[in-house]
């Protein structure tokens, strides 16, 4: 795949930015990425399979490296243990596998210039939520089942699945455990997509990966530092100014406009 200069180095920043969300916040890794990276290069195909072995690759460094601080004598009041809410992981699992499957073929078997709209359409749908302060809640069983079966779909077609998964384990994992959590269970279903990409014989891009591993690890390692000053503060005005971005990105998103 060839692309400018002015492209290259763009994608690269939008990889710090996805590095720094997916740390920081524990989720948003493609939701506050994707986006951007399709009015740079219009092919969901191309940057899907690099999200996902850049989520597969920091999940782990992120667990492995809370477990072996917490083993280890570091200072255990500046750090959380790797709790994981292994009864909910069970629980996401065994709704959202099959339709997670769906999804993925969906993907593989769609064309690009649908997939995109579909894309820019549950972006827009998502940045109102942010905008009007009212992200997507579940309070019954019957939600909860309802939005991870939605959520297993959008994730197997694009890796958006986020707010209706997170609307869920937001009533069932406690704060302390809950990015963990969230990166074992995006690690499954992200290793399922992957999976299915090479069955399908789809392209994992692995250089080009490789070559944006450094830039998604500069924003993962300010994610990291950031991480509990983001989750104690008031993080409403963050939300609203990423919401206001991801409408505009949808909006031009849904026109014929490339960098």
């Amino acid at each position: 795949m060839e692309f400018s200069a002015l492209q290259y180095a763009l994608i690269a920043l939008v990889f710090i930015w996805s590095g720094f969300v997916r740390s920081g916040l524990g989720f948003g890794g493609a939701l506050f990425t994707i986006p951007f990276l399709l009015l740079i290069h219009n092919d969901p195909l191309f940057f899907l399979p690099i999200i996902s072995l850049h989520l597969l690759f920091f999940a782990s460094i992120t667990f492995l490296q809370s477990h072996y601080q917490n083993h280890h004598g570091i200072d255990s009041s500046q750090l959380n243990p790797p709790r994981v809410s292994w009864s909910f992981v069970r629980f996401a699992l065994l709704i959202m596998l099959a339709p997670k499957i769906t999804g993925v073929i969906g993907l593989i078997v769609l064309p690009a210039n649908i997939m995109n709209s579909i894309i820019f359409l549950m972006i827009a749908g998502y940045s109102i939520t942010y905008i009007t302060g009212r992200p997507l809640q579940s309070n019954s069983r019957t939600l909860d089942i309802v939005f991870l079966i939605i959520g297993a779909y959008v994730s197997g077609t694009s890796l958006l699945g986020g707010p209706l998964i997170i609307a869920v384990a937001l009533r069932h994992i406690e704060i302390s455990a809950f990015r963990h959590t969230l990166f074992v269970l995006w690690s499954v279903l992200v290793s399922i997509k992957l999976a299915a990409f090479v069955w399908a014989g789809v392209s994992l891009n692995l250089l080009v990966a490789l070559w944006l591993l450094p830039f998604a690890g500069i924003g993962h390692l300010v994610g990291q530092r950031m991480h509990e000053q983001l989750i104690k503060q008031d993080t409403t005005k963050f939300y609203t100014i990423i919401g206001w971005a991801l409408l505009a990105t949808a909006v031009v998103g849904l026109y014929p406009f490339q960098i």
